[in-house]
């Protein structure tokens, strides 16, 4: 008797011979941001300062959510894996584009385009879900206060962070099964910065409506479904703010919920504009700044939102400066 996950695997891989055999692509070129030479130095100064300030906060935020039990809260938790996710959705793309800036040869082997889409599709349907997940978090907590900890028990968050975590590698898994069919016989040069499905899929030496199709509908699963559900929620937690009585009470509530709401609008602004458009062509110059602007600009951000105006943060933070202190004394005597 044959497993049908071991039946799924065999297919896959089959696919992906059958698509090797056909290909004659064994690199791509990245015409990337700009062919001016003087902009080059420029933009890698740029974007190496955006992706160390997009590592060192969030691993900062990874850092201050274990060490304070302050911040042990389901919407740490989930915080917690944004960052992670951040941190690995920002260097699936950044690295490559610093050593593209500083090269004349602006290449990527055909096997890492592959991975480079794989990783970074997966890691997008990640967050798209995860943003779901913390949206309902902020629903329980202002909708249903009292029974907050019920509601958001520990279990639950992990099954919800890992639901959006298979959610994404599915979504990734579709996409590469699709586009492993189509052959790469000639045409080599990628209007982008990186490998991104609508653009390598330009590249194909047959018809791709299909796999355009797959990426309108997946869009609508992915994107368009947690966005509209998260217009849902907040609807509900909007409505409950107003039926505050006070109006300290409804600032602190929706100072609670003002991070999120940031975050939600920078990513899934430019997401809907990259992704919602049957049948188009993603090669224009606004495609990629919609694309760098939620692939490393949001990144970068995403810790300062939640840190900069965020008070248990900042309490936490004193918290921690004062065991470091007394730990310290205590070393020295």
């Amino acid at each position: 008797m044959t497993f049908p996950l071991y039946n799924f695997i065999s297919r896959l891989l089959l696919f992906g011979m059958i698509t090797w055999n056909y290909t004659r692509v064994e690199e791509f070129i990245l015409r990337g941001l700009t062919s001016q030479p003087n902009m080059q130095i420029v933009l890698f100064l740029i974007f190496l300062t955006c992706y160390v300030i997009s590592l060192i906060g969030n691993i900062f935020i990874i850092f201050i959510s274990s060490a304070s039990s302050r911040l042990h809260t389901p919407m740490y938790v989930f915080v917690s894996h944004l960052s992670f996710l951040d941190i690995w959705y920002t260097s699936s793309i950044v690295p490559k584009m610093l050593i593209n800036f500083l090269s004349v040869r602006k290449s990527i082997s055909f096997y890492g385009c592959v991975t480079q889409m794989c990783i970074h599709l997966s890691l997008g349907g990640t967050e798209c879900y995860l943003l779901l997940a913390m949206a309902y978090d902020r629903y329980a907590a202002i909708c249903s206060p009292l029974h907050y900890t019920t509601i958001m028990h520990p279990v639950l968050c992990i099954k919800m962070a890992t639901g959006s975590w298979i959610g994404g590698i599915l979504n990734s898994l579709i996409h590469s099964v699709f586009a492993l069919q189509l052959p790469f016989c000639g045409p080599n040069v990628i209007n982008h910065f990186f490998c991104e499905v609508p653009s390598v899929l330009e590249l194909a030496c047959a018809d791709a409506s299909l796999n355009k199709t797959v990426i309108f509908f997946c869009a609508i699963l992915v994107v368009m479904g947690p966005f509209l559900l998260i217009l849902i929620t907040y609807g509900y937690i909007i409505s409950n703010i107003i039926k505050i009585s006070t109006s300290v009470g409804r600032r602190k509530a929706f100072s609670t919920c003002a991070s999120h709401i940031i975050v939600v609008s920078l990513f899934y602004g430019t997401a809907l504009f990259m992704y919602m458009r049957p049948g188009s062509t993603h090669v224009s110059n606004q495609d990629k700044m919609a694309t760098l602007f939620y692939s490393v600009v949001t990144p970068m951000l995403n810790p300062l939102i939640y840190t900069l105006r965020n008070k248990d943060v900042k309490v936490a933070l004193v918290d921690i400066a004062r065991k470091i202190k007394l730990s310290g004394k205590v070393f020295e005597q």
